[in-house]
C-alpha cells in the first residue's frame, strides 16, 4: 500500500473547509495532518473532526498554517485570495505542493500563483467538480462547432454568502468561449444589463449572477441562435463533490514536480 499523503486544509472552518475535512477523514491514503482557518476564527481552537463531525482527530484548528508547515506534504486552500497567496509564499519556501480552490485572484495574483509554480507543485482549479471540468470540454466544443451563429450567455446562481461574482467556475467558462470564439474577455464581457443596452452584439460574452439562500453552485451556459437555443448546465447538489475532485488533486500534485496544474491533467481531458 502507497505511503500516507500528509495532508492541510486551511479554510478548515468554512463549509467547504469541513468538507474536506469529512473525506479525509474516510480516505484511506490520505492522513490530516493540520488545519487552520483565518484570525479571529471563533472555530479555533476546536478539533477540526469534531467540528465537521465526523469524530475527534487529535487536529486543532490553528489561526495560522504557518507553524504547521513541517507536519504536511500537501496544502488544500479555499480561502481568500489574499490568504492564499500568503500560503503560496510559505509553501514555495518550505518546498510543500498546494492544490488551490480559492477565487477571486485578480491578473497579478494568478501571475504570483505561475511563477511561485516554477518552484513547486501547484494545482489551480476555480471548480474541482469532476462533472464541471466535462461541462468545460463540452462549452468548448458546443463553440467551436456553433461559432458566430449564437449568442453565448453565462449564467451562475450560489449561496448568500459567496463574496466574489462572476464566480471562478463562469469565469473559467467566459475564458473558454472566448479563446474558442476568437474573443478578449476583458473588452468582451458584459456583466448584466440595465437601461438602454442597445442592439446585442455578437461578440459579446454575457455574465448574470444571482445570491440568495444555500444555493450550492448552478451554472449554464447558453447558446442563443435563430429558432433554436443550446444549454449546458451543471448544478451542484452537495459540495461533496468538490472536495472528492479536490481529494483526487491532492494525490496527483503529491510528489510531482514543480509546475502549474489543472483539473483537466488530473481528469486527462
Amino acid at each position: 500500500m502507497a505511503e500516507p499523503i500528509n495532508v492541510a486544509v486551511a479554510g478548515a472552518a468554512g463549509r467547504m473547509g469541513r468538507t474536506l475535512v469529512t473525506g479525509i477523514a474516510a480516505h484511506e491514503r490520505l492522513h490530516l495532518a493540520a488545519a487552520a482557518d483565518r484570525p479571529g476564527a471563533p472555530e479555533a481552537g476546536e478539533d477540526a473532526g469534531l467540528l465537521a463531525g465526523v469524530g475527534d482527530l487529535g487536529v486543532t484548528i490553528s489561526e495560522d498554517i504557518g507553524p504547521a508547515l513541517d507536519a504536511f506534504d500537501v496544502l488544500i486552500d479555499f480561502t481568500i485570495p489574499s490568504a492564499a497567496l500568503r500560503h503560496v509564499g510559505l509553501c514555495m519556501e518550505a518546498g510543500k505542493a498546494m492544490v488551490i480552490g480559492t477565487t477571486g485572484f485578480d491578473a497579478e495574483g494568478l501571475a504570483a500563483i505561475r511563477k511561485a509554480a516554477e518552484r513547486m507543485p501547484i494545482l489551480l482549479s476555480p471548480n474541482m467538480s469532476v462533472g464541471v471540468n466535462v461541462t468545460f470540454m463540452l462549452v468548448e466544443q458546443a463553440a467551436r462547432i456553433l461559432g458566430d451563429e449564437v449568442d453565448v450567455e453565462v449564467f451562475e446562481a450560489h449561496h448568500r454568502h459567496k463574496i466574489d461574482a462572476p464566480s471562478g467556475t463562469a469565469v473559467r467558462m467566459g475564458e473558454i468561449l472566448a479563446k474558442t470564439l476568437g474573443r478578449d474577455l476583458a473588452t468582451d464581457a458584459v456583466y448584466g444589463r440595465e437601461g438602454e443596452t442597445g442592439e446585442r452584439e455578437r461578440r459579446t460574452i454575457g455574465f448574470h449572477s444571482l445570491r440568495g439562500g444555500d444555493i450550492v453552485g448552478d451554472h449554464t451556459v447558453t447558446f442563443a441562435g435563430t429558432g433554436e437555443r443550446l444549454e449546458i448546465t451543471h448544478r451542484a447538489g452537495s459540495r461533496e463533490n468538490f472536495a472528492a475532485g479536490a481529494l483526487r488533486a491532492v494525490q496527483f500534485v503529491h510528489g510531482r514536480e514543480p509546475g502549474f496544474y489543472g483539473m483537466e491533467d488530473v481528469l486527462g481531458l
